[in-house]
């Protein structure tokens, strides 16, 4: 699990954990790295599992993220489930946001899943076994006021996996790409800190899920094969919604997305009028507040 020492990647590795599963966390910060260790043993099923943590940088050198796995397949085995959940954020106006920020966001959010990804897939390839999940964002789905620098990446996610599950699929090789909702994590706090109004507002709109809950059901996609993974009614939506020429798992799942597709896009179009309407109504108010000053 990338990016497992907090948030959703830590919820993930507590809920394979549970079933048995053997785990290497990968993240930047050794200390918090031990600390998630020392929780995640709590839920132990059996004395022979073991957490190894490995502190790296999954975004910045291929080969040494390839040898840090290939050292850890040596200790706990072949890699059955890799979950790329590393990433972060940043928000703000597309003219406001630092050039810089742009090129960390790809690095992390998209080379940090990349890297990782092709580590693992030729002895994957060779099993003719395994699991590869991308943790993506509904802002992966659908672009929106603020996450100019932040959505681009996450849409990115979505293309890798189509295009690697068409590759590695006739290898018994299944790919998911999750799409988790706002999550109660310390990256949504932190981004939460330097968010624009609009976006808090149009946030605001749906409720705040909790990182377990995600996590579970991640796992539970990851392990039945499912191609998409969404949490509650507005992540079902958008995931019909968005489905395009994405995989499909089963014929009923084709089906839903069939059937369902015109009507949640009039409930879609619904959405998108009154997020303008948002954008308008501050637009409006700070023009309003420059205007007063100015007077003064």
């Amino acid at each position: 699990v990338t990016g497992g020492s907090s948030g959703i990647g830590k919820c993930i590795a507590i809920e394979c954990y549970k079933q048995g599963a053997f785990i290497t966390l990968i993240a930047r910060d050794e200390n918090k790295l031990l600390q998630t260790k020392k929780e995640i043993e709590k839920y132990s099923v059996n004395d022979k599992q073991v957490v190894l943590c490995i502190s790296v940088d999954v975004s910045k050198d291929y080969e040494q993220v390839e040898n840090v796995l290939k050292q850890a397949q040596e200790k706990l085995g072949p890699v059955d489930m890799l979950v790329n959940c590393a990433g972060t954020s940043v928000t703000g106006k597309f003219e406001d946001i630092e050039v810089n920020s742009f090129e960390r966001l790809m690095a992390v959010n998209y080379l940090g899943s990349v890297y990782p990804s092709r580590a693992v897939i030729a002895t994957m390839k060779e099993r003719r076994m395994g699991r590869l999940v991308f943790v993506s964002s509904q802002a992966g789905q659908l672009g929106l006021f603020g996450y100019t620098a932040y959505s681009p990446t996450k849409f990115a996610l979505r293309g890798l996996a189509e295009a690697l599950q068409m590759e590695v699929k006739p290898y018994n090789i299944y790919v998911t790409v999750a799409y988790p909702p706002d999550t109660d994590t310390p990256g949504f706090a932190e981004e939460s800190k330097t968010k624009p109004l609009e976006t808090k507002l149009i946030s605001e709109t749906s409720s705040v899920c909790q990182a377990e809950q995600v996590a579970r059901v991640i796992v539970k996609d990851a392990i039945q094969g499912n191609f998409n993974s969404s949490v509650g009614s507005d992540g079902y939506m958008l995931s019909i919604l968005t489905s395009g020429m994405s995989p499909v798992t089963s014929i009923t799942e084709g089906l839903q997305q069939v059937v369902c597709m015109g009507i949640f896009r009039i409930v879609g179009l619904f959405y998108l009028g009154s997020f303008d309407s948002i954008v308008r109504r501050c637009m409006m108010q700070r023009e309003k507040s420059e205007s007063a000053d100015k007077t003064e």
